[in-house]
């Protein structure tokens, strides 16, 4: 079943000469309108009327998953009328159970990994995007592993496998090597795990960095590697390039891995990073909304295994945003749907879903926040400190 595609008012136009302020309202504008009609969605109370609530697990048994997405996805291909049938389980599954953010904002680098890193750690940071190197200040695993006493086992990362390798923990002398969370690079493993000659029959899974295809850093870091899989999740490697066969994509095998890390180590502090809506940086429309079209079906798969696996059901939160969106067709100085290069207030308007226990569902949220705003987050929610975060506490879902 679809949604009739003539919802509400008509969505409020952007005029020439804009303010940055006034595009990212308009935005804003629309997602809350649209929403509204297709889910019922209510617009959420005032900061002042906000009070934080007793969620349904303590802190100690509580839960979190973070879904990020590489190469955000615009308006025109999702949340506006003519999109809606891209992101039919975020509409009609997700977002209907959730508090959704209308307005968040990049103010950083906009590059996959940079823009990862800042959102793991609070802070923009301003490392190139392409070079082989943690992030600066500590992330989100190294302040839930060292102020709540978690042991390595309890914080995992999986991710992308162009520079993500030295995501899971940062070069701040205060924290660092050993201190943050496991990495799972699933196409480094996978790649690893096959015989030579075998690669062509996996070709789609182990498609690398779409903006970039030379780029190849060095791993380095704390990532797993294909002996420790095994042992560590307990996952043969027979079982695992056996399985991989019947997937379509690496955000696939990504969910897949994560899956069975859920089921075998139950981490209570797991980031899932995926990467297929950025094939878009090919130029074929067709395969960008395929990516978009995969990526919310993935979303609502990931939701499903949290209600489906004990150690997760009932005391587990989740957060799904992009990194940051993708330029304008009326923008002269960007590609359209294809890059993300021009830096202009679409381009760093997001929107972030936050779902599970003590959530108010079917909410939106009109006011501005920041990526960064996501780690002090999930430290209030949790738990623990994060001194180091340049971001602020979101009331809404604490």
């Amino acid at each position: 079943m679809r949604f009739q595609r003539e919802v509400g008012p008509i969505p409020r136009r952007l005029v020439p000469g804009a303010s940055p302020q006034e595009v990212v309202q308009a935005v804003s504008w629309n997602r809350r309108n649209f929403l509204r009609t297709v889910t019922g969605a209510s617009v959420g109370g005032a900061l002042a009327g906000l009070t934080p609530r007793r969620l349904l697990a303590t802190p100690r048994s509580r839960k979190v998953i973070v879904v990020t997405f590489g190469g955000g996805a615009r308006d025109e291909e999702t949340f506006m009328p003519e999109g809606q049938e891209n992101i039919p389980h975020l509409l009609k599954e997700l977002i209907p159970q959730a508090t959704f953010f209308s307005q968040v904002v990049n103010r950083g680098i906009l590059g996959h990994y940079v823009a990862t890193a800042s959102l793991a750690t609070g802070v923009y940071e301003t490392f190139n995007n392409f070079a082989a190197v943690p992030p600066d200040y500590p992330t989100v695993f190294e302040y839930f592993r060292r102020d709540l006493k978690r042991p390595a086992s309890d914080a995992w990362v999986v991710a992308p496998s162009n520079g993500f390798n030295r995501i899971g923990e940062s070069g701040h002398r205060a924290y660092g090597r050993g201190t943050g969370a496991g990495v799972i690079l699933p196409k480094r493993l996978l790649a690893a795990a096959l015989s030579s000659g075998s690669g062509q029959q996996y070709e789609h899974l182990l498609r690398d960095n779409y903006e970039t295809p030379m780029y190849a850093p060095q791993l380095s870091g704390n990532e797993i590697e294909l002996h420790e899989m095994a042992e560590v999740m307990r996952l043969s490697v027979s079982d695992f390039t056996t399985h991989a066969l019947t997937l379509a994509s690496p955000d696939e095998l990504s969910v897949y891995i994560a899956r069975h890390l859920m089921r075998q180590l139950a981490p209570s502090l797991l980031w899932i990073t995926l990467h297929d809506i950025d094939i878009a940086h090919s130029g074929t429309y067709s395969l960008y909304l395929e990516g978009i079209q995969r990526t919310d079906r993935l979303c609502a798969e990931i939701w499903k295994t949290i209600q489906t696996e004990p150690e997760y059901k009932g005391k587990t939160t989740m957060f799904i945003l992009p990194d940051f969106g993708r330029d304008s067709d009326n923008d002269p100085g960007g590609n359209g749907f294809q890059h993300h290069r021009t830096g202009d207030p679409l381009s760093r308007t997001t929107w972030m879903v936050v779902m599970g226990p003590g959530i108010r569902q079917n909410v939106v949220v009109e006011r501005q926040v920041e990526s960064t705003d996501l780690v002090p987050t999930l430290g209030m929610l949790l738990g623990f400190e994060t001194p180091l975060s340049q971001g602020k506490v979101a009331p809404e879902v604490i």
